[in-house]
């Protein structure tokens, strides 16, 4: 079975694109059309916690890893880019004037920061769905041991798994009044997000067994695409001050059709064709291993601009500092990720860098065999 699925790598840059966008929309101005239809852009973080799930299970439980092993591996792939990424935040903070309070900065580095309302968005207010991840990661040896050898389980799981998400949503007509604390229970507390991960680790675990029908890729883009266009008329109609409005269930609800896609695009991994290019490529692969630097950097990049040049006005204006900022963002999470990340993951995992001439043969092969499904590892989280 190939450990490598391509196609994931390149819907990571699309996730990652999607809440570009919401930020962009939300800080800067909406443009017309695209502006509405990423609105709720913040769905994306969602697809990052099924497909988080999806990957670890597909990677591991062929061949699992000791906890401790396990851990400290994804200790070496996310913190040190978050530690540095959090320096950036609170650089940009205290030149801009903005208040922080200490101990939600000192929070957010060990990434227990999402677990209280009041530090949920200290340090970078992007590494909220880090403190998710360390959470999960925590769960995940346990879970993969109980899960993998009950294979009737898995099914019936990702069923209960998709259900949570409506049910997590209509449960906050219960919640109290304060749109702030509803907010973290709903979309930022971790054990409210664990469903969409297990969700992850039961379909890849299924998808690798062969358990669940065909999907086409297209049409499960389709019904993601479909989703973020009904929230556009929802929106309209409910704002997000009320529960029932789309702010929390854009988060809650999609989870399944994110698994979908995840299922689709692994399957045409699988595939004698390969996936598509636009996902499975050589640009789209590298964009998605870009993709955790960009979400980290990207708002921040927001933020400055904001303090030094302000709002721009007019349409024309907004497209041209959107593409500004989205593209030098971009540049500088490539940046990051070859010059900080890779080599930062090597140093803590102990693995040293591929000599010159092993990289020139790799550049070779990755060349004359593009069109071809790979077998090799991939950095899909």
């Amino acid at each position: 079975m190939p450990s490598r699925l391509p196609s994931l790598t390149g819907l990571r840059f699309w996730a990652a694109l999607l809440v570009v966008l919401y930020h962009l929309s939300r800080k800067l101005g909406e443009l017309p059309v695209l502006g509405p239809l990423t609105w709720y852009g913040r769905s994306g973080v969602t697809f990052f916690f099924v497909l988080s799930g999806f990957v670890l299970a597909w990677t591991y439980e062929a061949s699992p890893a000791p906890a401790r092993s396990f851990l400290r591996r994804r200790f070496a792939r996310i913190w040190p880019l978050h530690a540095l990424a959090t320096a950036l935040s609170l650089g940009a903070d205290a030149a801009i004037g903005r208040a922080v309070l200490p101990v939600a900065a000192l929070c957010s580095l060990p990434l227990l920061h999402t677990w209280a309302p009041g530090t949920v968005l200290g340090g970078n207010p992007a590494s909220w769905s880090l403190g998710a991840e360390a959470w999960f990661y925590l769960l995940f040896p346990l879970l993969l041991r109980v899960l993998a050898p009950r294979r009737r389980s898995w099914l019936p799981l990702a069923a209960g798994c998709a259900a949570l998400g409506p049910v997590l949503w209509a449960a906050g007509a219960l919640l109290p009044a304060d749109p702030a604390l509803r907010g973290w229970l709903l979309d930022y507390l971790p054990l409210t997000r664990t469903p969409q991960f297990v969700l992850g680790v039961a379909t890849g675990l299924a998808v690798r067994h062969g358990l669940l029908p065909r999907v086409p890729l297209g049409a499960a883009a389709a019904a993601v695409a479909g989703w973020h266009a009904l929230l556009v008329p929802w929106h309209t109609a409910v704002p997000d001050t009320l529960w029932w409005g789309p702010y929390s269930a854009a988060q809650l609800v999609p989870a399944p059709l994110f698994a979908a896609l995840l299922a689709a695009a692994a399957r045409r991994d699988l595939g004698p064709g390969g996936g598509p290019r636009l996902l499975a490529g050589r640009t789209a692969v590298r964009l998605g291993e870009w993709s955790y630097a960009w979400y980290l950097v990207h708002e921040i990049g927001i933020r400055c601009w904001l303090w030094t040049v302000g709002r721009p006005s007019g349409t024309p204006a907004l497209l041209t500092v959107d593409l500004l900022l989205g593209a030098t963002t971009l540049a500088a999470a490539g940046a990051l990720h070859r010059w900080v990340e890779r080599p930062c993951e090597r140093l803590l995992r102990g693995t040293p860098p591929p000599h010159p001439r092993v990289r020139v043969v790799r550049q070779r092969r990755s060349s004359a065999r593009r069109d071809q499904p790979s077998s090799e590892p991939s950095r899909l989280t």
